[in-house]
């Protein structure tokens, strides 16, 4: 769970447009912890998921993961250009 995670944050991060150093700056938070994050280095407390979830308006992605949602399905549909891969 935590290897796709990561990938999960990267790909929600990147259909917001944001790059980590803007991530970063929206979450209070320096580029290299959300580097950290998205290489899976550091594993990120609930609170910091529910804030990437809101920061990246992706709370329906990070919910699914959660409850089990295949997280190899969930990049290839946020990664889709309709988002409905």
């Amino acid at each position: 769970m935590e290897r796709a995670l990561g990938s999960l944050l990267t790909a929600c991060r990147e259909r917001a447009g944001l790059s980590q150093g803007e991530l970063a700056d929206l979450m209070n938070r320096s580029q290299a912890c959300i580097c950290r994050y998205e290489n899976n280095r550091r594993q990120p407390d609930l609170d910091t998921i529910k804030e990437w979830a809101d920061v990246t308006n992706a709370r329906e992605v990070i919910v699914a993961y959660l409850y089990g949602a295949d997280g190899i399905s969930m990049i290839d549909r946020i990664l889709s250009p309709t988002g409905t891969a």
